[in-house]
Order: C-alpha cells, then structure tokens, then sequence
C-alpha cells in the first residue's frame, strides 16, 4: 500500500535474512518508523506490545520470530522453547499458533544446519501466501461492494457507498491489501465511489490511529466516528454496510474480532444492515465451535483503557524557517487516580449476526456448511 507515495509492506527481510524490519504501529499515526528485529526475543516483544498487530500479521511475524530464534540455535529444545515463548506472546489469534506450528513441521525433520534457511522460506510462503488471500478477499467484497451499489433506489445511484469499519483489518494488520479494507481499497482504485465511517475503537484507537491513517494515504475519503455513533448512523441511514475483520473464526462461523464489534453487528442487525466479516483460511479455528465459551480472550493492561497516547499540540516557531515543529509523543491520564480499568481486548459476535463470510475462496454463509462449502471436509 501507498505511504507518502511509496508502496510499502509491514514486514520484510534485511541483511541478508538475519534481521527483519517491520513498522512501528505503536508511532503511528504520528510518526512512520520502521524497527529492526534481530532475536526471538525482539519478535515477542514486537508481538506483545503491539509494534505489530492484527492477526496475520502476528502470524507472520511469529514465523520469523522462529527463523531468528533457529539462527542462534537449530536444535530440538530451542525451536520447541522458542515456540513456547512466541505462541504466549497473544493468545487470542489463531493465525499465530497456525504459522509457528507450519514454520515448526516444516523444520524439525532437517538436520540442524539446514532448519534456519528452511524456517526463512517458509515464512517467505506464508507472508507471500498472505498478501495473495487479501487481494482475493478484495475481489469478492468488490463484488458485494458492487451489487450493494446497484441495489439502492435511483435517486441514490452515483452517491458513495458508506461503509462502517471498527478496528483496523487493513493493510498494517496483514502484510498487504489487508482484509476488511481490502475490498474497500478495490473499490477505491477501481473508481466505484465509497466513503468510510471509522470506528475510533478505544482502547487503543486502532480506527482513529491506524485506519484512518491507511485510508488517507490511499486518499479514500473518510470520516472518523467516536465507537457509539454506529448505530445512531444506521437509524438514520447512512450506513449501507458494515464491514470487519476477525482475529479467530469458529467452524460454525462465530467471529472474535476486536472489543466493541459484537455490539455494532447488533446495530447491523436491529437496523437491517448487512454485516460482513473477511477473513483470510488461516484465521479459521476448526476446533471450535462455540466461540463465546470457547475462545480465550485476552486481557490487557489496564493502563490502556484509563490513559491514552497523542502528539502535543506543535509549538509555533519551533522549526527551522519558524514553521511549525511537531510536538513530542506523549501518555496522558484519562481517570481519576485510583480508578481501575478492565481491558478485554475482543469479544465474540455469534454466526447468527453475520450476513456473510468474506474469503479467499469466495462468500460463505457464516455456519459450518458454509465453510465447508468453500475449504471441503
């Protein structure tokens, strides 16, 4: 995706493989860096802090994360502890136990010499694989995108589709293209015209942060909505669908996506919006089939929920010529002190709530038979 014009990635190789960069999401919007990742204790922390989120991405990072670990040390006791120490890093996402137990399968029948080269194309496939499901998930939400379209009332034909998003699915939460806005960003290149609400999502303002910063770099237009907008807009009509993404997919089509999404699929549903999840085969879990009493939820810091992160106002003056320098990064308190703060970072939106399922492999009814329908079994 586009950032000041350039394409970029999240997440990449340099040196030669014995490092992996990837940008720092915690900067962002305010600042674009990228960070270096060298150990497998830089990738866990990269992962448990949030310098990378988003459930493929987590994955492949993860798989790196193993490349790294097995360059320092190829045998059996490393590569089991280091996957140990990355698959505790964010319990909630499935696409993180998915990509280390392939990088792991794919190296413990080598000889220890061999296990770091095979470890780094393995996580090549997987981040490659990657970026090919979101731009095939692109493609089947134009599609829907597109009937949507023709499907309004005349004197509406021509006007923006508006589309609601919560969390960032987007670019930054997979290697490319991202999910949930990956059709949002085909319809955009191919000039169907569209308009996004975003979700600020508090705690942590992934939308404010993150997607509206993607958004913007792309130029589509969009507007950022405090979290309970959502279903005042649908009332009213200003929401033609919403769509999101999910962090873990039960085969029975439940969906666990960041906290605050269960709440607007029950707005889509009261107010007779369609509500779309994407979501790449790896974010399937088939081993569960009651997401809401069988998914583990994380719980976050508190902090996150009674303090929040911002740049300061810019002092004039302050820059060379005497424009405008920026203002420093900086943690501010929301609550009294002595206030506590509970942080649970998803929670789950039962099958019955979701319109449709959006794949690589096409749409699917969110159910068992759905998905089966798509991936066979």
């Amino acid at each position: 995706m586009n950032i000041n014009g350039t394409p970029w990635r999240t997440i990449g190789l340099e040196e030669g493989g014995e490092a992996v960069w990837v940008i720092d999401q915690t900067l962002l919007p305010h600042r674009f860096e990228t960070r270096s990742l060298r150990s497998l204790e830089d990738a866990a922390v990269a992962i448990s802090t949030m310098v990378v989120r988003g459930a493929p991405l987590i994955g492949v990072t993860g798989a790196y994360g193993l490349m790294l670990a097995l360059q320092h040390d190829p045998s059996d006791g490393a590569l089991a502890a280091a996957f140990e120490q990355l698959n505790a890093t964010r319990p909630t996402a499935v696409n993180l136990r998915w990509a280390l137990e392939r990088v792991r399968d794919r190296v413990a029948p080598l000889p220890e010499a061999q296990r770091a080269a095979a470890a780094q194309a393995e996580a090549g496939a997987i981040a490659e694989e990657d970026v090919a499901m979101c731009a095939a998930i692109g493609d089947h939400g134009l599609a829907i995108f597109r009937e949507l379209a023709a499907a309004r009332p005349h004197e509406r034909q021509g006007e923006p589709l508006n589309v609601l998003t919560h969390c960032n699915a987007g670019w930054l939460a997979t290697v490319d293209w991202g999910t949930a806005l990956a059709p949002i960003y085909k319809a955009h290149r191919s000039g169907l015209p569209i308009h996004v609400w975003v979700d600020e999502t508090r705690p942590r303002n992934q939308g404010a942060s993150l997607t509206a910063y993607e958004l913007g770099q792309e130029g589509v237009p969009h507007t950022v909505i405090v979290d309970n907008a959502g279903g005042h807009l649908m009332q009213h009509g200003q929401v033609d669908a919403v769509i999101v993404g999910t962090d873990r997919t039960t085969r029975r089509g439940d969906v666990c996506n960041k906290i605050g999404t269960y709440l607007k699929a029950l707005a889509a549903f009261d107010n007779k919006v369609p509500f779309y999840v994407a979501l790449p085969a790896s974010t399937i879990d088939w081993s569960i089939d009651d997401g809401v009493a069988e998914i583990p939820i994380e719980a976050r810091s508190e902090r996150e929920v009674t303090q929040i992160q911002g740049q300061l106002t810019p002092t004039a003056g302050t820059a060379a010529g005497g424009d405008e320098a920026p203002g420093p990064l900086a943690t501010v308190q929301l609550t009294p002190s002595g206030s506590r703060g509970f942080n649970p970072a998803f929670d789950v939106t039962p099958a019955r709530l979701v319109t449709a399922l959006i794949t690589e492999r096409g749409v699917a009814a969110a159910s068992e038979e759905g998905l089966r329908g798509l991936y066979g079994g």
